[in-house]
């Protein structure tokens, strides 16, 4: 089942890829912008062929893809026919409409697969899978209460549908406090009042419902799944703003260097490569949980979207801040300027990505 992981994985990255792509070549041709070559992959060509007037095909690194967009590349050489047709020969906002379009996917798919996370498998929620009538030699609140194992939990305090994380946190914030714990039952919403005790779990004591917890799945409908999915694009993204500024700031680099050349170990929220993305897919397809998935390709999705759009060459986001400065200054930026900041961003993510690769071989993601 790993294997199946790994593989809807880098199939999903290509497709992904495709699509980006395929999104600037298509608003490209709608402005009439000639498109010199589409490719999926960086290196050696693998296969090509013509479609018109653009050479697509396949090359040998599966790392990403490009098109080839005339005009773009201030060293290369326009043929005077052509010149009406090259990228910046068109207004700045068909330009930056053509720019746009590829990080823009990737928010549009984080959406698709979000909602069909939410209609086809569901949130999971917090599951009663046993009620003990006793909790170190006491009756148990919780059966005390009358809960009943097979309850499904949808509501506690003043946190309606909580997750697992949250109603523990809710309940270890509650010791000696009366909690309203509300649950379904055969279809029916029963309230029952609980209260908090200490219990000793391995020699450690915490504070505890009396329960055993599992996990339900609660499916959304048609209204659902389109305003849970924007919501889940919203949440996410605000979170891969923080991680992204967290990851590339001080301590991140710090926490990367200490990762590669010390023994440190791995912990939660430590950068991720792709290698490490498909690890943990062939994890969740392992643990038998292959429709989480979806929700995993929509993380993804929202944190290579908003990547594309950071205002550095040569990212989709620095083409458009050029585009900025431009209508800002009113005459063209001179791109071969560009080039040498480009290059060095490039260098940079190349040299953190390989970093950050390394570490996902030796201390495989946590």
């Amino acid at each position: 089942m790993a294997g199946l992981g790994v593989g809807a994985f880098i199939v999903v990255l290509i497709l992904v890829i495709v699509i980006h792509e395929a999104a600037h070549f298509g608003v490209a041709r709608a402005f009439g912008i000639k498109v010199n070559e589409f490719f999926v992959g960086f290196g050696p060509k693998l296969w090509s062929r013509m479609r018109g007037e653009t050479e697509v095909g396949l090359k040998a690194i599966p790392a990403g893809g490009y098109v080839k967009i005339a005009g773009m590349n201030p060293y290369e050489t326009v043929a005077p026919e052509d010149l009406p047709r090259t990228f910046g020969a068109k207004p700045i906002w068909q330009r930056s409409l053509v720019i746009f379009a590829g990080p823009a996917t990737h928010f549009v798919l984080a959406f698709l697969f979000f909602a069909l996370w939410l209609g086809l498998v569901g949130q999971p929620r917090p599951l009663l899978g046993a009620v003990p009538a006793t909790l170190d030699g006491r009756p148990g609140p919780a059966s005390e209460a009358g809960l009943r194992s097979g309850d499904r939990v949808v509501g506690v305090g003043d946190l309606e549908r909580p997750t697992t994380d949250e109603l523990i946190a809710f309940t270890q914030d509650h010791l000696g406090v009366p909690i309203e714990v509300v649950v379904l039952r055969n279809g029916e919403r029963l309230t029952a009042i609980v209260t908090p005790v200490l219990s000793e779990v391995d020699g450690v004591e915490t504070v505890r419902l009396g329960v055993v917890l599992g996990q339900w799945r609660e499916r959304a409908g048609p209204v659902g799944v389109v305003t849970g999915g924007v919501d889940l694009v919203w949440d996410n993204l605000v979170g891969t703003v923080q991680g992204v500024a967290r990851i590339f700031g001080p301590e991140g680099i710090g926490r990367l260097f200490d990762l590669v050349f010390t023994d440190a170990p791995r912990e939660r929220g430590d950068a991720t490569s792709v290698v490490g993305v498909g690890a943990v897919a062939g994890s969740i397809a392992s643990e038998g949980h292959t429709g989480d998935l979806l929700f995993l390709f929509g993380i993804v999705n929202v944190f290579v979207g908003f990547l594309n759009l950071l205002p550095l060459p040569p990212f989709d986001g620095g083409h458009l801040a050029v585009l900025a400065i431009e209508k800002v200054r009113g005459r063209p930026v001179d791109m071969r300027r560009v080039v040498p900041v480009s290059a060095a961003v490039a260098a940079f993510f190349i040299l953190f990505t390989i970093a950050v690769v390394y570490v996902d071989l030796v201390k495989p993601p946590v």
